[in-house]
């Protein structure tokens, strides 16, 4: 499997033809472990107290920041002119601006696709409403069946509840409660305004409404 596994490269090079690498004066390391802890490539291992650079040529092209804070100065690294020198010979920056451009575009799609998450996250598409009084003859249902009628919204989870048969005749106050809902994900707001205009237009009580 490993053999089939394509070989790191730096900007099209083959990694392996870039001359970059630390390399590791054992007599003058004192085991700080520095270079161990910094390098975020784990490029280092300790051996007996001594820091090995197992993966050199994983480290990153350029860098030195281990030789930078060895406070023995036992860590070194090739002539940076060796690189340069690649980087003219191997035309690189074409390349360079092709993956500028591919960098631009993954960051340009993963800015449009987090602002569309915050706004999605700042959409309301649910809303309990409960209302209260005289229901009767007010066709309040009827009005807001006609409310969603070709609409990408409905009522669900309705509840009435009256304290008797006989009190509902004789018009006394009930209890409704409902859930007002988008079937596409789209703001309910709108049209939850709608709902409420509709609850005052028939002279029902508005008892609270709560976005879910």
């Amino acid at each position: 499997m490993s053999e089939n596994k394509p070989k790191p490269a730096w900007h099209g090079i083959p990694r392996e033809d870039i001359p970059w690498y630390p390399t590791v004066d054992p007599d003058s390391c004192i085991g700080c472990q520095l270079c161990y802890v910094t390098c975020g490539r784990a490029v280092f291992e300790m051996h007996d107290g001594v820091a090995d650079p197992v993966d050199a040529m994983n480290c990153a092209v350029g860098c030195t920041t281990c030789g930078n804070i060895c406070p023995t100065g036992s860590i070194t690294f090739p002539s940076l002119d060796a690189v340069w020198k690649l980087e003219r010979e191997r035309q690189i920056f074409r390349t360079v601006k092709k993956e500028a451009v591919q960098r631009a575009e993954r960051e340009s799609a993963k800015q449009a696709r987090d602002e569309a998450q915050k706004a999605m996250a700042t959409v309301s598409t649910r809303a309990r409403v409960e209302v209260a009084g005289e229901f009767g003859d007010k066709q309040f249902l009827v009005k807001l069946e006609k409310l969603v009628e070709g609409r990408p919204f409905d009522i669900v989870r309705l509840k009435l509840e009256v304290s008797s048969v006989k009190a509902a005749r004789e018009k006394a106050p009930s209890y409704m409660e409902f859930e007002v809902t988008s079937e596409q994900q789209e703001d309910i707001d709108p049209f939850l305004r709608e709902v409420v205009a509709l609850v005052h237009e028939v002279d029902l009580v508005l008892v609270s409404q709560q976005k879910l």
